[in-house]
C-alpha cells in the first residue's frame, strides 16, 4: 500500500511541474540604424530577425525588417514563418499559411 502511496505522489509532482526550457543560443547585434538578433530554446522554438534604417533622414525614413522563427507543435510537426516587415506591412510566408 505504500508503495501505490508514493507511486501516486511522484505521479502527481512529475505532472506538476512545468516543462524546462532553456535558451541554448542567444545572439544579439545593435548599431544606430541596424541591429540583428537570433534565440533558440531547447524545445525546438527559433527566431532570427535583421532591420536595417532605410533612407534614413528622409520623410521616407522606414525601418526594413526581415526575419524567421519556428516552432515544434505537440505532435513533433515544426513550423517556420519568414518574413518582411517594411512600408508595405508584415509579410509572412510558410507552407501552412494560406496563400493570396
Amino acid at each position: 500500500m505504500k508503495f501505490i502511496i508514493v507511486l501516486a505522489a511522484l505521479f502527481t509532482v512529475a505532472l506538476a511541474r512545468p516543462g524546462d526550457v532553456e535558451i541554448v543560443k542567444l545572439e544579439s547585434d545593435v548599431q544606430p540604424e541596424s541591429y540583428k538578433y537570433a534565440y533558440e530554446t531547447s524545445d525546438g522554438t527559433s527566431h532570427s530577425e535583421d532591420g536595417t534604417l532605410k533612407d534614413a533622414g528622409t520623410d521616407h525614413e522606414a525601418i526594413v525588417v526581415h526575419g524567421t522563427f519556428s516552432w515544434v507543435d505537440k505532435d513533433g510537426q515544426k513550423y517556420t514563418v519568414n518574413y518582411v516587415a517594411d512600408e508595405n506591412g508584415f509579410q509572412p510566408e510558410g507552407d501552412h499559411l494560406p496563400k493570396a
